[in-house]
C-alpha cells in the first residue's frame, strides 16, 4: 500500500522507541528536522515546539499528534514523520495513545502551504489501512517502503 505522503524527506522518518514519552518524542523529530538546512536557528525551532505544545496538547485523537510551528527561523516548509507503534501518551484530545507524529515546520507567512500538506496528511491518515499500516511500523525502511 502506498499513502499520499511521498512529499516527506526519507531522512526526517523516524521510529519513536517503546516507552519514550511525549518529550522524547519531540526531542527526536525536532532534531531529525533540525538537521534540515531549512531551520536557521535550531534552538528557536526548538523553544516554538515547546511554547506551541504548552498552550494545548496537539496530540488531535484517534492516534495522531500533529505539532507545529510557523517561525521565521524555517525558509521552507518541511516536516517530520514520528511512528511510535507501541504509542506513547501525548495529552490526546481523546486520552488515547498516539502511534503517528507528524511535526510541521513552515515559514511563518506559509499558512497556505501549511493548510495544504496538512489536509493531505489528514486525507492519507483518515483512511483506516493506511493508518494501521504506517502506525504498525517498527523501522524506518518498512516506513518508506509504505510512502
Amino acid at each position: 500500500m502506498t499513502t499520499t505522503l511521498d512529499f516527506i524527506d526519507k531522512s526526517q522518518i523516524r521510529i519513536i522507541p517503546a516507552n519514550a514519552s511525549k518529550h522524547d518524542a519531540l526531542e527526536i523529530l525536532i532534531e531529525a528536522v533540525s538537521r534540515n538546512p531549512v531551520i536557521t536557528d535550531c534552538e528557536a525551532f526548538r523553544k516554538a515546539v515547546y511554547e506551541r505544545e504548552a498552550v494545548q496538547s496537539t496530540g488531535i485523537g484517534g492516534g495522531v499528534a500533529v505539532p507545529h510551528v510557523r517561525i521565521p527561523e524555517v525558509t521552507e516548509p518541511t516536516i517530520a514523520l514520528g511512528i511510535a507503534p507501541d504509542g506513547i501518551d501525548f495529552a490526546s484530545l481523546d486520552n488515547r495513545p498516539v502511534h503517528i507524529i507528524i511535526l510541521f515546520a513552515t515559514p511563518k507567512d506559509a499558512e497556505k502551504t501549511y493548510l495544504s500538506l496538512l489536509a493531505k496528511v489528514m486525507l492519507t491518515l483518515r483512511n483506516p489501512d493506511a493508518f494501521k499500516a504506517l502506525a504498525a511500523c517498527r523501522t524506518q525502511e518498512e516506513v518508506i517502503a509504505l510512502l
